[in-house]
């Protein structure tokens, strides 16, 4: 992982993200750009920017913003640790991360959820939806109240395919300097194939290609691939769950895919590492 990528609005379930981000890009020693993205023609949330300004004005306003936030908000832990800033104008918060993580080559954009509470379930936002199926690298969705203190456990939910094995090898690339355990585990329905003959083809040839020391496979057969997994998450103590968003094509990707990634990404409260499917084609 050389470059990470950070998107803020400010908001305050994003300052929980942005620890995490610095946290991550100091321990596998990345370069961080943390940015925020702004419409020069449309108001913001933030009731108190000076809209009437010109555009010039604008920007310095936006850019003092940005540095503060990250003042704000880092830690004297890191000390002189040098973080990358930048404003991007655009009409559209997704082409502007996306380009910028273009340009500087991003390994991974992170962003925030968005929760009403503590107590509540969390409601990822759309933008977070959009760069899922959009971005040309991974995309990690922190919720709130979630700090990088350990990284041993990673659950990667597969489907047995050919753009699986490239995911999990970015995954392990993505996060080698914390050796974690990666669990790759498949939930079958009681309609599906035989998932035990198809578990075992999958290791196989996943062994054949990737060589990492700790990998572990698991298989579950249910109907309710959301829940399953949830409880599957809470019993292995995972640290973190990836999966590959999907183009929904064919019945297997609708029955095991249809809308999981956006369902996990809206709930659970574990970050959650979405790699696109069409990148890997």
């Amino acid at each position: 992982m050389k470059t990470i990528v950070y998107a803020t609005d400010f908001s305050s379930n994003s300052i929980d993200a942005f620890k995490y981000a610095l946290e991550l890009s100091s321990r596998v020693k990345a370069n961080l750009w943390v940015i925020h993205v702004f419409d020069i023609s449309s108001l913001s949330s933030d009731l108190n920017a000076p809209y009437l300004l010109p555009r010039d004005e604008t920007y310095k306003y936006k850019k003092a913003t940005l540095q503060k936030f990250c003042s704000d908000h880092m830690d004297k832990k890191y000390g002189l640790k040098k973080i990358n800033t930048e404003v991007v104008e655009n009409d559209s918060v997704i082409k502007g991360i996306i380009s910028k993580s273009k340009e500087v080559n991003a390994s991974v954009i992170i962003t925030g959820m968005k929760g009403k509470n503590i107590f509540e379930e969390f409601i990822m936002g759309s933008t977070t939806k959009q760069l899922i199926e959009k971005a040309p690298c991974a995309v990690l969705a922190v919720p709130e109240k979630n700090t990088l203190n350990k990284l041993e456990t990673i659950v990667y939910a597969t489907d047995f395919e050919q753009e699986d094995i490239i995911a999990i090898s970015k995954l392990i690339k993505l996060f080698k300097p914390f050796k974690p355990k990666i669990k790759i585990t498949h939930i079958s329905t009681k309609n599906e194939y035989d998932g035990q003959l198809q578990m075992e083809w999958f290791k196989e040839i996943l062994l054949q290609k990737i060589l990492y020391d700790n990998l572990e496979f698991d298989l579950f057969y249910s109907d309710d691939i959301f829940e399953i997994l949830n409880i599957y998450l809470k019993e292995v103590n995972a640290d973190l769950v990836a999966m590959l968003e999907r183009e929904q094509i064919g019945f297997l990707k609708k029955l095991f895919h249809k809308d999981l990634v956006k369902r996990m990404e809206s709930q659970t409260k574990i970050p959650l590492l979405s790699f696109n499917e069409a990148n890997y084609k």
